[in-house]
């Protein structure tokens, strides 16, 4: 399927591609191809032979990755304007996580040969795919340090607040995917996630199936990023 003028705009703005020319990610994307994805479509699987770097366009996309007794760990949920796999693109590797369609999806694929040719070609190409990938590592430290420091109710409390720009008074909006998978993404049984919601009613966080209702969402920041104890005292 080819690229559209939207697809075009959202592609161009990736972390992978700033601060190169406007013409070297013509270049670059020049064979890319759109697809269409249904939720629960697979677009790779963990330990496949990785073959194209992927950009998301639009939707949510599942990484996760697999044991031998058949259980899954939920690495990260990525949305419009992430890419996935440019590090394994050009290193001839294997996918590390199985990609899995969360939403109605669409999303660029580039060759990874074309990747390889473009990077001999421009080898500044390179140096902008590794600032991006640190940055992702960055991220991804986070999200350990989140999953170690963190109590199940600030990470619930963080990802209802990262679901939304306003920075103070009320807000409401609609959880972006399923309660399960919200819950596997933040490392929580499904029960924890229903206590957690049930506590963060004490600072006026509602939420009714898939709608959210924030009383003071400066409220609910800071409580994700206080301490322990402070968010003890602030749920009592």
């Amino acid at each position: 399927m080819k690229l559209t003028a939207g697809d075009l705009q959202v592609i161009s703005r990736i972390a992978v591609f700033r601060g190169l020319k406007p013409e070297t990610i013509s270049h670059i994307i020049a064979p890319a191809k759109a697809l269409a994805l249904r939720p629960h479509d697979i677009l790779v699987r963990q330990d496949d032979p990785a073959t194209a770097f992927f950009i998301i366009i639009s939707g949510f996309l599942k990484l996760s990755r697999g044991n031998p007794a058949g259980e899954e760990a939920v690495l990260e949920i990525m949305t419009t304007g992430n890419s996935f796999a440019e590090a394994v693109a050009f290193t001839g590797n294997r996918y590390l996580a199985t990609a899995e369609a969360v939403t109605d999806m669409r999303i660029a694929r580039i060759p990874a040969d074309h990747i390889v040719r473009s990077i001999r070609e421009q080898p500044e190409i390179a140096l902008s795919m590794v600032a991006s990938i640190s940055q992702h590592m960055h991220y991804l430290v986070q999200q350990v340090e989140q999953l170690k420091a963190q109590s199940g109710v600030q990470r619930v409390a963080e990802f209802l607040a990262s679901q939304t720009q306003v920075q103070r008074g009320h807000c409401a909006f609609a959880l972006p995917y399923d309660k399960m998978l919200i819950a596997r993404q933040l490392g929580l049984m499904p029960e924890s996630l229903s206590r957690a919601f049930a506590r963060l009613r004490g600072i006026g966080v509602t939420i009714n199936a898939s709608q959210v209702v924030i009383h003071d969402i400066a409220r609910l920041r800071a409580l994700a990023a206080d301490d322990r104890t402070a968010v003890r005292g602030t749920l009592r």
